[in-house]
This record gives C-alpha cells, sequence and structure tokens, in this order.
C-alpha cells in the first residue's frame, strides 16, 4: 500500500492496531506526533484567526511518521517470517513497477492543484503536468531504496540517517518544523485496549488517543440499556436513537486527546453511572438539539480520513486489526526527494484554531490542543471481538465517521445475526453532534422512515458514504469468512497455504 497507494497508504504517516493472540489483548500506538518545534498557536495569524490551510497543506501540516516504527514493532512482537521477505514485495513493486488503476489516477486527478504546488512531488506523480494515465507502468526508485534499506536495518532505516536527514531538508525548503531529531526521538506505544461487553461479545478496541473505542463502548453501552435490540430493524426508533446516542459520544468527544492531556478517560466515559444519565435523558419521541447536549463533567459524573484497513485473522484464532492514514488524500502533498513517500497533514487532527471544525467537521477542544510531542486525538476504530470459540475483526477508513461504520457492521452481525458480507454491505448512517445532521446514505432510510425522523426533530442530508468495512469472522480451527465493502476498492479472501 505504501507503493500503489500513496494517498492512503504510506510511510510517511501512522495508525493503530488492536492485536488478541491466545487469551493476550493489547494495542500498538503508532499515532504520529506534533514536531519539537510545534506550538499552540503556530496555524494562527498575528490577529489569532486561522491561516487557510496552514494545518492542511504542506510539511507544516506534518506530524512525526509513526508507521516505519510501528509496523517494524509489530513485526518484533508477533511476526514469524523473516522482515525482508515481508517488505520484498512493495520493494519488488516500487522497483520493477505496477499498473496504475483508474482510481489511482481519479485520485490523482482530484489532488491535483495540491500535489502540483510542490515540484518534488509533481515530477514524480504529475509528469507533464497530469496524473499518469491508466495501464501506465509507474516505477519509484527513490521509494525502492527507501525500501530496501528498510528491509536490511528495519524500523531505523527510516528516523536515522539519509531518510531522516532528507525529511528535514524538505520540510525546511517549505517551512516545516519536521526535524530529523523528531524521527529519531520516535517511539510506538503498547498500551491496554479499551474493554467492554456487548450484547454478551467480548469486544476490545483501540485507546487514547484515538476517540474510537470510546465511541464504540458508549454507542454499545447505551443501546443495551435503550432495550435497541427490541425495536423493529430499519425502522425510526432504530435509528433515531443510534442518533441520539451519538451525538452524546461524540459530545463527549471533545474532551479526548493525547492520553497526558485528556479531560476524560474511557473509565470515566464507559462508567456505568455516567452510561445510565445519559440514557436516561434520551427520549424516543425527540431529538435533542445538540447545542443542548452537555460533555462529561466532573459535575455530572462520578469520578471513575484519506485512511486504510486491514483486518486479519489465523487459524487458530490469532487477529489483528490494524487502521493506517495519512490524514487527507495524499497527506500534505510533499513528497520527500530521496525517500519517495509523502509526509502526512496529521496535525490538522488537532484542535488547531479554538471553535474551528478540521477537515472532517470534528469541532476539538482545549485536550487536543498543538504540543510538542504530543499525539492527536483520532477516530481511527480497529476492533476484535469475541464469544467463546468465535472472533471478528473489523474496522475501517473514514475520517470522523470510522466509529460509527464499525459500530453499524458490529451490531448487524452481534445483534441481528447478519451473515458476514451482508452485515458489511447493508447502507449505513451518521451523526458527530456537530454540525447537528443525521448524514445518510442512499437507500439507508426508507421513505415513510426518513419522514419520521424528520417528525422527531432530526435535519437529514444525504452522504456518498459511511465509512468502508473491512471484517473477518471465523471460528478458532474452524470455518473463516472475510468480506470487504462493496464501497470501496479493497479486497477479501481466504488463504489456506499448502502444508509441506
Amino acid at each position: 500500500l505504501a507503493v500503489v497507494h500513496p494517498s492512503a497508504g504510506n510511510l510517511g504517516g501512522g495508525g493503530f492496531a488492536v492485536l488478541r493472540f491466545g487469551n493476550e489483548v493489547r494495542t500498538l500506538d503508532f499515532r504520529e506526533t506534533a514536531p519539537a518545534g510545534a506550538t499552540e498557536d503556530m496555524y494562527l495569524d498575528e490577529r489569532g484567526e486561522p491561516r487557510p490551510d496552514a494545518s492542511r497543506v504542506g510539511p507544516l501540516a506534518a506530524g512525526v511518521p509513526g508507521s516505519p516504527v510501528g509496523l517494524f514493532e509489530l513485526h518484533r512482537a508477533h511476526g514469524h517470517l523473516p522482515w525482508p521477505e515481508v517488505v520484498a514485495p512493495a520493494l519488488r513493486l516500487a522497483r520493477d513497477g505496477f499498473v496504475v488503476t483508474r482510481r489511482l489516477e481519479s485520485s490523482l486527478a482530484a489532488s491535483a492543484e495540491m500535489l502540483g504546488k510542490f515540484p518534488e512531488t509533481a515530477a514524480v506523480w504529475l509528469p507533464a503536468g497530469r496524473p499518469p494515465a491508466a495501464g501506465t507502468v509507474m516505477q519509484l526508485p527513490e521509494l525502492a531504496a527507501t525500501l530496501e534499506a528498510y528491509a536490511a536495518w528495519g524500523a531505523p532505516a527510516i528516523p536515522d540517517g539519509p531518510i531522516a536527514a532528507a525529511v528535514e531538508l524538505a520540510a525546511r525548503r517549505h517551512g516545516g518544523v519536521l526535524r530529523a531529531a523528531d524521527l529519531a526521538a520516535y517511539r510506538a506505544v503498547w498500551r491496554e485496549p479499551v474493554r467492554f461487553e456487548a450484547f454478551g461479545w467480548q469486544v476490545a478496541s483501540m485507546p487514547l488517543p484515538s476517540s474510537g473505542g470510546n465511541i464504540l463502548g458508549q454507542t454499545c453501552g447505551l443501546l443495551e440499556r435503550l432495550e435497541w435490540k427490541k425495536y423493529p430493524r430499519f425502522g425510526a426508533d432504530r435509528g433515531h436513537l443510534l442518533a441520539e446516542v451519538w451525538r452524546r459520544a461524540y459530545a463527549d468527544r471533545f474532551l479526548l486527546g493525547d492520553p497526558r492531556t485528556s479531560q476524560a478517560s474511557a473509565a470515566q466515559l464507559l462508567a456505568g453511572e455516567w452510561l445510565d444519565l445519559r440514557a436516561d435523558r434520551i427520549r424516543l419521541a425527540k431529538a435533542t438539539p445538540s447545542d443542548r447536549v452537555r460533555k462529561w463533567s466532573r459535575e455530572l459524573a462520578p469520578e471513575p480520513a484519506e485512511t486504510t484497513h486491514l483486518s486479519v485473522m489465523d487459524n487458530d484464532g490469532n487477529a489483528v486489526s490494524i487502521t493506517t492514514t495519512v490524514n487527507g488524500s495524499f497527506g500534505c502533498g510533499l513528497l520527500v526527494p530521496g525517500a519517495g513517500f509523502i509526509l502526512n497533514n496529521e496535525m490538522d487532527d488537532f484542535a488547531t484554531a479554538p471553535g474551528v471544525p478540521n477537515m472532517f467537521g470534528l469541532l476539538q477542544g482545549e485536550a487536543n490542543a498543538v504540543g510538542p510531542g504530543k499525539r492527536m486525538l483520532s477516530s481511527m476504530t480497529p476492533t476484535i471481538a469475541w464469544r467463546g470459540d468465535q472472533v471478528i475483526v473489523i474496522g475501517s477508513p473514514g475520517g470522523s465517521k470510522i466509529p460509527n461504520a464499525t459500530a453499524q457492521v458490529l451490531l448487524n452481525l452481534i445483534v441481528d445475526g447478519d451473515e458476514l458480507q451482508a452485515a458489511v454491505d447493508r447502507p449505513r448512517i451518521h451523526h458527530q453532534w456537530m454540525p447537528d445532521k443525521l448524514f445518510v446514505e442512499s437507500d439507508s432510510l426508507s421513505p415513510e422512515t426518513r419522514r419520521a425522523l424528520e417528525r422527531r426533530g432530526h435535519e437529514i442530508e444525504l452522504t456518498r458514504q459511511v465509512g468502508e468495512v473491512s471484517a473477518v469472522r471465523g471460528f478458532v480451527g474452524g470455518d473463516m469468512l472475510a468480506a470487504q465493502d462493496p464501497r470501496g476498492p479493497g479486497a477479501a479472501g481466504v488463504v489456506r497455504p499448502a502444508v509441506d
């Protein structure tokens, strides 16, 4: 993906992984961090107003990449094949070439204005001023050299030495603050997962600095309290309750950020007393205006993007759910000469200016303010669920819509008993507190259901899609199924290796 999917799969980004090996469940945080030179007001002008696109385009928008260290750390902890063998397919594609697809040509064309701002990027991805046509064979020799070093030396090949120096040089040339020392100082962090029970299943998802596990846990906990299972499927009652639950979960997201500065924790937001209070204030007959939904506080509760996703499980029930991203499509747009990869624009996931939504429309709070070394808040929701010897591995790209896409497919499976592909295929809806709208995919609501929701006070807006879920469902030592979302270009399958 770092080679053939530069809009999202990239060594210049970061991500999260949830792993279950035997009875051990843990998560790896390889989220980007703010460079040491980052400041809270770095995206504001002298009047304190946001500077257009400063947190989205160019290397000032780039966080310290975490993927090179994170992927190698996952292999160090749980890998089986030799590391050079793992990197070899990507190296071969970059060195020998791959065929440009219509999707890649289209995504390059859609981002051509941004990519064209940087001669380094345009030279590779916009030759002669336009994207390579579908069917063209692309070779990426600089990226191949980076991957060759990565295969030989592992994680240190990128954060240290000439590749890190190339990143610093490219950032300096275009006004960024990312430095080689930032890459050298980067560390991936093993964390305890967000754990909860949902409709008889055990679930593990990603903790801070991702909000995904909190949102998923609150969704399931509130829906159980509201007896969501008893309401007719595809009806207005279920749609209404989903919207009401999500507007509260996303309101609480406003308090979240780097674990060191977050104003609330999973323990507090998933505490029974807080969920009871939240559920008690939801009314079946009427929507709650989002500006009246109060966030968690100590007075109210007791103490207690472009993205890509992979879901993997083996015959022994070992499972990995991993989501990686460069944030916006093609990140900040800058390709690092001499390294061959594009840098992320994850700094936009901080609260870069008070009261100003990020590119996904999310309002963010002081807990997620820019600060040197901090990890920006995410919505990625890699998740594993299990009951007995049955395991579900699930996750999605999709920016702010990720938790809700993941939640709906999981509910289709564990509440309504869908077959795996049917659970992934079904139309979905989304609410994120602000803006106060219920976003719906085409065919997700019948005309009657839509009218009923509007009568309850929901403003409904059509959206192209809610996530692109990848899922695996299997029994330890038994049958296994994989499903890929028809909304996206991904693939799914079950591979049965030959026995020597």
